[in-house]
């Protein structure tokens, strides 16, 4: 069992940011002169939630935060409101790894999915209560359905191309305390 120093756990969460940035970029890029009539998948709280419960030492509470509050001003969504939702459904995840670990892939899939459903809903309470538009339901709907459909792919890609991993029973956290 090869255990991985800090300079691998910092080259990671360098990983991630950089991921992040690029699915930022992309979104941010005018690729289409019309307004689109289908609501695309959130990349960024995918690869979020996989990094998550995979590798739990990979996506450090603050580069979440950080991460999700520069999605928020750049995509002109309330700023903090998805930051703090995301931020506590990551570290919710987080907690969960070890018995996630025990289950099965679509255990995990289930779980993203109830938590995304629970997100969107809590997001769009909040914006109901502070009496600011959301935007169309169905749009909500459909990039929370898109989210779903596409964490197996994210799952599997940062599996193969990341190595991001389930952390083995006995493998040791950052701490040095065995997981």
């Amino acid at each position: 069992m090869v255990e991985r120093g800090p300079a691998h756990i910092w080259a990671m969460r360098g990983t991630y940011l950089a991921l992040a940035m690029v699915v930022i970029f992309l979104h941010l890029l005018p690729l289409q002169t019309m307004p689109r009539q289908f609501a695309g998948p959130d990349l960024l709280v995918a690869l979020t939630f996989a990094w998550a419960l995979r590798r739990p030492d990979y996506v450090p509470m603050v580069l979440v935060a950080g991460v999700m509050l520069l999605a928020d001003l750049l995509f002109g969504r309330p700023p903090g409101l998805w930051a703090a939702l995301v931020l506590i459904a990551t570290e919710w995840l987080k907690r969960r790894d070890r018995r996630m670990r025990d289950t099965t892939f679509v255990a995990e899939w289930i779980t993203v999915a109830v938590v995304l459903v629970l997100l969107q809903i809590a997001y769009r309470l909040t914006l109901g209560v502070l009496i600011v538009p959301g935007g169309a339901l169905f749009l909500s709907v459909m990039q929370c359905a898109m989210t779903v459909l596409v964490y197996p792919a994210v799952v599997g890609l940062s599996h193969v191309i990341l190595r991001v991993r389930r952390r083995a029973p006995g493998e040791l956290d950052p701490m040095g305390r065995r997981t």
